[in-house]
């Protein structure tokens, strides 16, 4: 069955827009677990735009299920990533004049760098994901640093125009997952996903599980947060946690 990683970046960012208490990330992540939620995802930016170093932490006391860390690999972000022990560590791509992650991590161009980070956060007993786009060379070069997951970028889909390009980029991933389970990899994926667009990408045999954030978020507004994971569980047709 696939699983449901809820990304809890968004109640932070709220929070963040007048500097005060409200709402609590932690308590969204509690929230998100009860409802069913297979793991918390959030990602420490360098410019701490919603998550802060103090909710990592306790995060890292308080969730049940798994903690799925995304970091940068700025040496700060590392040094953070490995005091907090999060289960898993998704290494991921970042610019600060970005809104939100545009694309998957080079993985190519960054390869040294990359499988240092992923020695140092596995001889901490971290599991490591890399978020990347659906390619062959990408997918080889994550097997070849050493991580055991990758996360496919699903942006392109997401964004897909019309009914040709979306049918070009779930080929891709499905080209992708089926590859990277033949080499030995996790596969997990994310960006953009919403309850529209989920479902076909939860049928993918391969996928384990899917990280969405924006859409659970957004939709809490109106539903409550509670709702607004069982419904994305419901739409990926993926059981709550045991």
């Amino acid at each position: 069955m696939i699983k449901l990683g809820v990304n809890i970046d968004h109640a932070a960012t709220l929070r963040q827009a007048r500097k005060d208490f409200d709402p609590d990330p932690i308590k969204a992540a509690q929230i998100c677990e009860k409802a069913g939620a297979h793991s918390i995802v959030c990602h420490l930016r360098e410019d701490r735009r919603h998550i802060q170093d103090k909710d990592v932490f306790l995060l890292r006391k308080i969730v049940r299920t798994r903690l799925n860390l995304e970091m940068s690999l700025n040496a700060q972000i590392i040094k953070i990533t490995g005091q907090v022990k999060p289960d898993i560590a998704t290494i991921v791509p970042e610019r600060r004049q970005e809104v939100t992650t545009e694309g998957g991590l080079d993985v190519i161009k960054h390869f040294t760098k990359v499988k240092n980070t992923v020695s140092f956060l596995q001889d901490k007993g971290i599991e490591v994901s890399l978020f990347i786009a659906p390619e062959k060379n990408q997918i080889e070069h994550a097997k070849l640093s050493g991580a055991q997951i990758i996360e496919i970028h699903t942006g392109s889909y997401s964004q897909a125009q019309n009914r040709i390009t979306n049918a070009r980029e779930l080929k891709k991933i499905l080209t992708a997952t089926e590859y990277a389970r033949q080499i030995g990899l996790k596969v997990s994926a994310g960006h953009g996903l919403n309850y529209t667009n989920t479902s076909t990408i939860a049928k993918i045999s391969g996928i384990e599980e899917l990280n969405i954030g924006h859409s659970i978020i957004s939709e809490a507004l109106f539903v409550g947060l509670d709702q607004a994971v069982k419904k994305m569980l419901r739409t990926m047709g993926a059981a709550g946690r045991k």
